[in-house]
C-alpha cells in the first residue's frame, strides 16, 4: 500500500509545487510594478496615463482573455497550453525587463497578461486533475496562500529589488522561474481535456475591443480633453462594443459569459461587489504606492514595507473570515469587510498631507487591510454556491476576469481624478488629487458593501434555478484526462 500511495503522493506535491510558482508569478506582477513606478518613471520618463498603462496593460489583457485562456486548454490540452502561456509570459518578461522605453515597457507588459490569462485558470484545473477529491480542499488552501502571499509580497519585492538592484529585476525574476517550471510541467504533469465546446471568438473579440475603448478614454481623457476626437470615440465605440457583447452573451449558443448567469441575485451581487471592490483597492494602491515615495520620501523597499498591513493583512485575518462565515454565512462578513475597507480609504484621504507620519497612516492601513481578508475568504464561497456545480468553472472565471476589469477601471478612473485635481508638480499638487481620488475610492467600496447585501441570506442561497440551465445529460460536460499517467 505504501508504495502504490507514494507515486500519488510524488504526483500531488509536483502539482502544487509547478501550479503554485506558475500562479505566485502571475499574481505577484499584479502588484509588483506599483512600488517600481517612480524609478521607472525617472529611467524612462513618461506621464500619468503611460505609468496607469504599465499596469493596466497587464490587468486589462489578463481580464480580458482569462476565460478564452481557460478554454483553450480545454479544447487543445491543458498541460500544452500551461506550457504555452508560460513560454509568453516568461519571454515577455525579459522583454519588460530589456524595455529600452516606456512604450516598449507597455507593450510587454501588455504581452504578460496574454501569457497570465492562459496560464493562470489552467493552474487550478491541472491541480485538480492530480489531486483526489478527499485532498483537493487541502490543495486549494495552498494554491491559494502562495497566491495570497504573491500579492502581499509584491509591493515589497518590487520595492527591495526596485532599490538594492534595479527596477529591472522585477521582471527578470521570472525568467529562470519559468525557464525551470516549463519542462518540469512538461515532465511531471499529466495532459488533461475538457468538454472541447467551441470557442467563443466573437465574445472574445467584442469583450476585448470594448474594455480597451473604454480604459483607452479614461487614461487619456485628463491629458487630451474630455471632448477630444479619439477620447469619445473610445468611450463611445468601447460601450458599443460591450453592449453587443451583453447581447451576444444572452443570444449565443455556447457564449464565454453565458448572462443567464446574471439572473441570480448571488451570482448579480457578488460579482459586483468584486468589480467595485477591486475598483477602488487597485486604484487606491497605486497612488499611495507614488505618494510613500515622491511626497513622503521613503525609499521603495520602506514604500514596500509600508504598504504591508493593508497588502499582508489577508495571510492574518482571512482563516478567522472564514470561521466567521461558516457560522454567519458570507454575505454579512464580505458585506462587513468592503464596509472596513471604505471607512480605512475615507480615514487616509482625511489625513494625507505632505508631512504626515506612518503611525497616523497606519490606523487606516489596517482597517483597509482587516476590511480585505473579511472580504476575500467568503468570497470564492459565495461565487461557487450562487451556481450550479456544472457552471463553477465559467462562474469562477467570470469573477475573476471582473475583478482583473476592476482594477484596470479604478486605476484609469482614480488617476483621471487625480490629474484632474492635481499632479506631480509639487508635494501640494500630489496631495491635491491624491485626496479627492481616494474619496471616490471609498465611495465605491461602500457601494460594493451595498451590491454585496443584495445577495440572499442562508435561506436563500444556493444556485437560483431561474439563472441556470437544466444539469447536463449524463456523459455530457464531463472532464476527459488523457491515458498519459503522470510521471514521478
Amino acid at each position: 500500500m505504501a508504495l502504490e500511495n507514494a507515486p500519488r503522493r510524488g504526483a500531488i506535491a509536483w502539482a502544487l509545487i509547478i501550479t503554485g510558482v506558475a500562479g505566485f508569478m502571475a499574481a505577484l506582477d499584479n502588484l509588483v510594478v506599483t512600488t517600481a513606478l517612480p524609478s521607472i518613471r525617472k529611467d524612462l520618463g513618461g506621464a500619468l496615463d503611460d505609468l496607469e498603462w504599465t499596469v493596466s496593460a497587464y490587468t486589462l489583457t489578463f481580464a480580458v482573455l482569462l476565460m478564452f485562456g481557460a478554454a483553450l486548454g480545454d479544447r487543445f490540452g491543458r498541460r500544452r497550453l500551461f506550457i504555452a502561456g508560460l513560454a509568453v509570459f516568461t519571454g515577455a518578461s525579459a522583454a519588460a525587463a530589456l524595455s529600452p522605453g516606456i512604450d516598449s515597457l507597455i507593450a510587454a507588459r501588455a504581452v504578460q497578461g496574454v501569457g497570465a490569462a492562459v496560464m493562470m485558470p489552467l493552474t487550478l484545473t491541472l491541480l485538480t486533475a492530480a489531486v483526489p477529491p478527499a485532498k483537493r480542499g487541502t490543495a486549494y488552501g495552498i494554491w491559494g496562500a502562495v497566491n495570497g502571499l504573491a500579492v502581499a509580497s509584491g509591493p515589497l519585492i518590487g520595492g527591495s529589488l526596485t532599490e538594492h538592484v534595479s527596477w529591472h529585476w522585477i521582471f527578470w525574476l521570472n525568467v529562470p522561474l519559468g525557464l525551470a517550471v516549463m519542462p518540469l510541467a512538461r515532465l511531471r504533469l499529466a495532459e488533461s481535456y475538457g468538454t472541447g465546446a467551441p470557442l467563443d471568438i466573437p465574445g472574445t473579440l467584442l469583450a476585448s475591443g470594448g474594455l480597451f475603448g473604454i480604459v483607452y478614454g479614461l487614461v487619456r481623457g485628463p491629458s487630451d480633453g474630455w471632448t477630444s476626437s479619439l477620447v469619445l470615440t473610445g468611450l463611445f465605440a468601447g460601450t458599443a462594443l460591450l453592449m453587443g457583447f451583453v447581447l451576444h452573451g444572452a443570444r449565443a449558443k455556447n457564449p464565454m459569459l453565458p448572462m443567464r448567469l446574471f439572473r441570480s441575485r448571488a451570482f448579480s451581487g457578488i460579482n459586483a461587489a468584486s468589480l467595485l471592490m477591486f475598483l477602488g483597492m487597485f486604484g487606491s494602491i497605486f497612488l499611495l504606492s507614488q505618494y510613500m515615495q515622491g511626497v513622503l520620501g521613503y525609499s521603495p523597499t520602506d514604500a514596500g514595507l509600508r504598504m504591508l498591513p493593508w497588502t499582508g493583512m489577508p495571510m492574518l485575518v482571512a482563516p478567522i473570515a472564514g470561521i466567521l462565515s461558516d457560522r454567519v454565512g458570507g454575505r454579512p462578513v464580505v458585506a462587513a469587510g468592503l464596509l472596513l475597507q471604505a471607512a480605512g480609504l475615507g480615514y487616509l484621504a482625511y489625513v494625507v498631507t505632505t508631512d504626515v507620519s506612518y503611525g497616523v497612516q497606519l490606523p487606516g492601513l489596517i482597517i483597509s487591510g482587516v476590511g480585505m481578508a473579511l472580504y476575500f475568504a467568503p468570497a470564492a464561497n459565495l461565487v461557487m454556491s450562487s451556481v450550479r456545480p456544472e457552471q463553477q468553472g465559467i462562474a469562477s472565471g467570470a469573477n475573476n476576469a471582473l475583478r482583473e476589469v476592476g482594477g484596470a477601471l479604478g486605476i484609469a478612473v482614480m488617476a483621471s481624478i487625480f490629474a484632474a485635481q492635481g499632479g506631480y508638480e509639487s508635494a501640494q499638487s500630489f496631495v491635491d488629487g491624491l485626496r479627492p481620488a481616494l474619496v471616490v475610492g471609498a465611495a465605491v467600496v461602500a457601494l460594493a458593501a451595498v451590491a454585496a447585501l443584495m445577495i440572499p441570506g442562508r435561506r436563500g442561497s444556493g444556485p437560483d434555478p431561474v439563472a441556470t440551465e437544466p444539469p447536463s445529460a449524463p456523459g455530457e460536460n464531463t472532464d476527459r484526462v488523457a491515458a498519459e499517467p503522470t510521471l514521478t
